[in-house]
């Protein structure tokens, strides 16, 4: 069985909030939650959110994605022979990729969009830079990105980066600085998760 967070159930004001101090758990507020029970139900919700993720057009991608996507689901297991349960999170995260707004060309909203996207990938890697070097304080709150994925990205969880990069010259610096942020990344070690019973 799984549980799914998908959208919001009417105009209520959504948030990012600490519902839960001992274990840490992080929550989206006023968001509808879905019971699936097969592969086919989880590939119907992703289509449904992926019609609602904005895109537009820019200089350097006609369907740029303007914000990053997370799909979360809880997955509860049982054995039915001694009892034994455990519970996780898999959250499936498409980050929009950073913009250089010199090439992009973005202006308006567009350009608003640009920064924040920016900003939170720049915090990211604030994020894993401070849990590689061990530090006691962890910068999760400085991105509302960061915040939600505190559970996945630190503690008791394992994380999986795939980065895509364009095969085109024009994009070369691009492709460089994703791949700067992928080897960033992949030196962070959080050590090895455990069974949550």
């Amino acid at each position: 069985k799984a549980v799914v967070s998908t959208q919001s159930t009417g105009d209520e004001k959504i948030e990012i909030k600490l519902v839960n101090d001992k274990p840490k758990t992080v929550e989206v507020t006023n968001v509808k939650t879905v019971i699936v029970s097969n592969s086919y139900d989880v590939h119907q919700l992703l289509l449904k959110a992926n019609k609602n993720r904005t895109v537009a057009a820019t200089k350097c991608n006609e369907r740029s994605s303007r914000s990053h996507s997370v799909f979360r689901l809880k997955i509860e297991g049982r054995n039915t022979k001694n009892g034994d349960s455990c519970v996780g999170n898999l959250n499936l995260v498409d980050l929009a990729g950073s913009e250089r707004v010199a090439h992009s060309g973005s202006t308006g909203q567009r350009l608003k969009e640009a920064q924040a996207i920016n900003t939170s990938l720049s915090e990211l890697g604030n994020v894993i830079m401070a849990l590689n070097e061990k530090k006691t304080h962890i910068p999760y709150r400085n991105s509302k990105l960061t915040y939600l994925l505190c559970n996945s990205l630190g503690g008791n969880s394992k994380t999986l980066m795939f980065v895509n990069v364009s095969p085109l010259d024009k994009h070369t610096a691009e492709s460089i600085n994703s791949l700067r942020f992928a080897s960033k990344v992949n030196r962070c070690d959080i050590g090895t998760a455990k069974k949550n019973k």
